[in-house]
């Protein structure tokens, strides 16, 4: 996969997911989980992203454990990030400080390993195709922040930024705000710089979605939730 470049998924063929964990019953566990789900293939496994990637070049979706061997690989998450990968942190380290790090550092969703099958599943089909999901511990978490420096967005920023939460492309919420696409980027774009402003910034969509719940821009619930298996269900673009 070329730098910056994020291969579009269809609904043609199988999400391919690469598991990064170092803990073997965690990856059989998860392997198991999302063979229930015809529309994602586990590419490759491993205790190391790079020999994984290396396994698994096109893998559409990384899942990654955040603290491997002893460590934490947040320094790891933010490189294939910057490289154009989707990741999924997966972890058990779900204080708010840890999670809302980790969208920072370019995670697309954060998933604790309490949460199930469901969860699981419906995290990397959303990853898949760019949009937003939030489990509940990601959602405790970012409800729950407590920094105070909130800028405030105009009526058109919220409505543009929670369409384009639920939705694939700015080109869609366009249509549905009856405005142009470069109008709905300047929107989203306003509302990044005014969040660069204040001392936190959101370079992503899942850091800026982070931020405008924390802020009660966005409920949790707002965001389109996973449905099921139909291909009537699958988005598009």
């Amino acid at each position: 996969m070329d730098a910056g470049a994020v291969a579009e998924v269809t609904q043609d063929r199988p999400v391919g997911v690469a598991i990064v964990d170092d803990h073997p019953v965690v990856v059989d566990g998860v392997r198991a989980w999302l063979a229930t789900e015809p529309r994602l293939t586990v590419l490759a496994t491993g205790d190391d992203p790079d020999e994984v990637l290396r396994a698994a070049p096109d893998a559409d979706v990384v899942l990654l454990d955040l603290r491997l061997h002893g460590r934490m690989v947040l320094d790891k998450l933010a490189e294939l990030s910057t490289a154009g990968r989707r990741v999924v942190v997966y972890s058990e380290h779900t204080d708010p400080q840890t999670m809302l790090a980790a969208l920072d550092a370019g995670a697309v969703a954060f998933l604790a390993k309490h949460e199930g099958r469901e969860h699981c599943v419906a995290t990397v089909l959303a990853a898949a195709s760019d949009r937003p999901y939030v489990p509940p511990a990601l959602a405790g978490a970012i409800v729950g922040d407590p920094r105070p420096d909130r800028p405030a967005l105009s009526d058109k920023e919220r409505e543009a930024l929670l369409l384009w939460f639920q939705s694939m492309s700015k080109a869609s919420v366009a249509r549905r705000m009856r405005i142009s696409e470069h109008t709905v980027k300047q929107y989203v774009d306003r509302a990044r710089i005014k969040y660069t402003r204040a001392g936190r910034p959101a370079a992503t969509k899942a850091a800026l979605l982070a931020r405008a719940i924390e802020d009660g821009l966005v409920r949790p619930e707002e965001i389109g939730t996973y449905r099921s298996y139909a291909s009537a269900d699958w988005p598009t673009p």
